[in-house]
């Protein structure tokens, strides 16, 4: 091997496995000749590839990511309008910096070592303190993977509350509202199936369950980002004893009536837009919150304050015979991991601003969504949306038209069949709105 092949092979010989002496001393003791004798041995011949795979040789490290910087200087970074539970927002620089960057916050992971770990588990009490707050419901987890895995997750729990009470439910159902996020319900239906769940899919207003439902999920504001008063239909579905999930945004509630003084039972939903980068959709911290009856059945890690052998406050994993390192197969929660580090941003993020700084974001927020609005309707579109937080819904005769103009001054709108969204977010300026006018107004010949 040269000098420049060594190079090459200077990061794979550093992290990963024996080096060419040692790999020659094993080869010799088990009495073949090379790697490739050994692979033709062991692995049986009828799932042996014919050939090996092809994946260019070996670089070194800074080979690599010059290469990856390449790749990725051929993506198109477009100001994205989707919405639909994806927003940008603004990462303060001093958690970029001191938590996303910083090796110390690195884990998905809740801290199991209470002892050397106070300082996280400050952090993800925040985080408990802060979604309880906002949702108005009393007892939060830690954080759980992403939106739809917390809506499932609330589903289940209800489905084995009403399973311990009732000793077996027949034929359960669980109502799922149609404006429920569509990669909410994707992964609903896939939870639902093994426990076999019937999942019902309606409008909440038109709906009227009866004692075979369990519970109901609604969206709070919805994927078409209408507000809606839901306190009428969780009254009726709470008559006959099923229970309400509400998934719902961080943001909107600072300014909107909680979950929990609506009258939910559940809320969930997805903290991405509290200072955490989009990422291409992922990944992200949920979070997940319910009534104190629910308590022992809630799933994920939940952090409280204990007293310390020295009388001091201090912080620990709480409630945790809920899990399955204790309870076994008779545990109520099976999560061990969550997005620590995400809803350690997140926490970071409310603390930075403080309870008047997110209003303040949410109210400019709100403000451009109603301007836009506004001078939409002055070129002739309606917003369908008669009460909404962040998103403009429009009806449009020819929407490629409309698309391609979009996407030629780079930004991407939602689109289904003749229907546009346009949702915006904390980094939304009056001269993006601006822009966006400008897109409409080429659309109907007018831009100037």
């Amino acid at each position: 091997m040269n000098l420049f092949e060594s190079q090459n092979q200077e990061f794979t010989q550093r992290h990963i496995g024996p080096n060419d002496q040692e790999t020659r001393e094993m080869l010799k003791r088990i009495g073949v000749s090379s790697i490739d004798e050994l692979i033709r041995q062991t692995v049986p011949a009828s799932i042996l590839l014919p050939k090996p795979i092809e994946t260019g040789g070996p670089m070194s490290e800074f080979a690599y990511l010059q290469e990856l910087r390449g790749i990725a200087s051929m993506n198109k970074v477009f100001k994205s309008y989707i919405g639909q539970g994806y927003y940008n927002c603004i990462t303060p620089s001093v958690i970029l910096r001191n938590v996303f960057e910083n090796p110390g916050w690195y884990t998905q992971y809740t801290p199991y070592q209470a002892e050397i770990a106070q300082g996280r588990l400050e952090s993800l009490l925040n985080f408990q303190t802060m979604v309880s707050d906002m949702t108005g419901l009393p007892i939060a987890n830690a954080s759980l993977l992403d939106e739809g895995t917390a809506a499932a997750e609330a589903m289940a729990m209800l489905f084995n509350h009403k399973n311990k009470d009732t000793d077996h439910i027949t034929s359960p159902k669980f109502f799922v509202d149609h404006n429920v996020y569509a990669q909410t319900k994707e992964i609903l239906a896939t939870r639902a199936k093994p426990i076999q769940v019937e999942l019902v899919f309606g409008d909440f207003a038109k709906s009227n369950l009866d004692e075979s439902y369990f519970g109901a999920l609604l969206q709070y504001p919805d994927a078409n980002g209408q507000i809606s008063d839901y306190r009428s239909f969780i009254s009726q579905a709470q008559s006959v004893n099923a229970r309400v999930v509400m998934a719902t945004d961080l943001l909107a509630l600072s300014l909107l009536t909680s979950p929990g003084e609506l009258g939910a039972d559940v809320a969930v939903g997805n903290a991405q837009r509290f200072g955490v980068p989009l990422g291409f959709g992922g990944p992200h911290s949920a979070f997940f919150a319910t009534r104190d009856e629910f308590k022992r059945n809630i799933p994920g890690r939940i952090i409280g304050v204990s007293v310390d052998a020295h009388g001091n406050r201090c912080l620990r994993m709480a409630l945790q015979t809920r899990e399955q390192h204790i309870r076994r197969e008779k545990a109520t929660s099976n999560i061990c991991t969550a997005q620590a580090l995400l809803a350690n941003m997140s926490a970071m993020y409310a603390v930075y601003h403080g309870a008047e700084g997110i209003k303040l974001i949410a109210k400019r927020t709100s403000l451009l969504a109603l301007t836009l609005s506004n001078e939409l309707k002055d070129l002739g579109f309606m917003n369908l949306n008669s009460h909404y937080f962040d998103t403009v819904r429009l009806e449009v005769e020819e929407p490629s038209k409309l698309k391609a103009i979009a996407e030629a001054r780079q930004m991407n709108f939602w689109f289904d069949g003749n229907t546009v969204q346009i949702a915006l977010d904390e980094t939304t300026s009056q001269q993006d709105v601006l822009e966006v006018l400008h897109v409409f107004a080429a659309y109907k010949g007018e831009d100037t």
